[in-house]
């Protein structure tokens, strides 16, 4: 494991493997970015009857994401002029990394995994809630109202889809009696949470596509309403780096599930085990990014106010009920 290789080797070296384990990642976690970018826009020109790229890198459009990067970081970078410049430059930063830094404690194999913490789960959601104060000073500190409105949208949405998500995971806490995400991997030798807590998993499903403010809960950066929400100001390098943090987060999401409900890089009942553990976990990763995708391709956007009281009327009580159902069930059968 990872963290015994930091262990062994102490000082300077220690920080040396540190860093390029991270700068590895990091690449990792870039190369995604780019390939879920372009797979989103061919599975939505797919689903919506479109070609998606096809011009830039052969018919598939596979360099159209890094032509889009390029010009990204080529672009001018304007701060408005009545803007709070300290905030405004700060805003992207925080925004991004919690999204990295949730990574080091998702275990990918048995072998790979960056921290193997106790409380593994309970760091996930505590950094990972982190990000709703770059998006809230990134609105405030454009000095617009559009801006001001995305951010105050998104950290509403954030506050209240936080409960629910939370919520919903503390019945696989229950049955596997640990934060630890191996030891929740390992728990689920015999069967899948998916398949023992299935009303968790929705909830916890439609809580994180709203935590990801992706279709249908993009309320914070509608562009119908509010142009482009909390980033309206924001160019170039500095958008970059919010659109960076949502996609990172959706590899993070993605890879979390997979790990609390899937089974992480186990084969199902046992079933075909001599294959790598790596594929399995990559075969679930992929499938979870492609419902993502699915999703924002086919559903419209929520009304604001109906998002609010699907957090609070519908979800919250849901997952609720289901701990008190899962805690029953424990003290009943296990």
């Amino acid at each position: 494991m990872i963290q015994d290789m930091l262990q062994s080797s102490p000082g300077m070296g220690n920080f040396v493997i540190f860093f390029i384990l991270g700068l590895v990642l990091l690449l990792i976690v870039l190369g995604f970015v780019t390939f879920s970018i372009l797979a989103e826009r061919k599975v939505m020109g797919y689903i919506q009857l479109r070609h998606g790229p096809n011009q830039v890198g052969g018919r598939w459009g596979l360099l159209q994401t890094v032509a889009d990067v390029l010009k990204l970081l080529l672009k001018e970078d304007i701060i408005p002029k009545l803007a709070d410049r300290p905030l405004f430059i700060l805003a992207p930063i925080i925004a991004f990394a919690p999204s990295f830094m949730v990574l080091a404690t998702i275990p990918f194999t048995e072998n790979f995994q960056f921290a193997d913490l106790n409380v593994g789960l309970l760091y996930y959601v505590a950094i990972s809630g982190m990000t709703v104060f770059g998006v809230l000073l990134g609105g405030w500190a454009s000095n617009n109202k559009y801006s001001l409105l995305g951010g105050a949208r998104a950290t509403a949405q954030m506050i209240s889809y936080e409960i629910p998500l939370v919520m919903s995971v503390l019945g696989v806490i229950l049955l596997s009696g640990s934060l630890n995400l191996n030891e929740i991997v390992e728990a689920q030798k015999n069967g899948w949470f998916i398949l023992l807590q299935p009303i968790g998993f929705i909830v916890f499903f439609i809580a994180s596509v709203a935590e990801l403010s992706r279709t249908p809960f993009d309320l914070p950066e509608s562009e119908s309403e509010l142009v482009a929400g909390y980033h309206t100001e924001y160019t170039g390098f500095r958008w970059a780096f919010f659109m960076l943090a949502e996609y990172v987060y959706l590899f993070a999401m993605s890879a979390l599930i997979t790990v609390l409900f899937l089974g992480g890089w186990m084969a199902p009942f046992g079933f075909l085990d001599f294959i790598p553990g790596s594929v399995w976990f990559s075969i679930k990763f992929f499938f979870v990014l492609f419902v993502y995708l699915w999703l924002r391709s086919t559903f419209p956007r929520m009304r604001a106010d109906k998002l609010m009281e699907f957090a609070w009327k519908v979800l919250l009580p849901i997952a609720l009920g289901n701990i008190f159902l899962t805690a029953l069930i424990k003290s009943l059968f296990f």
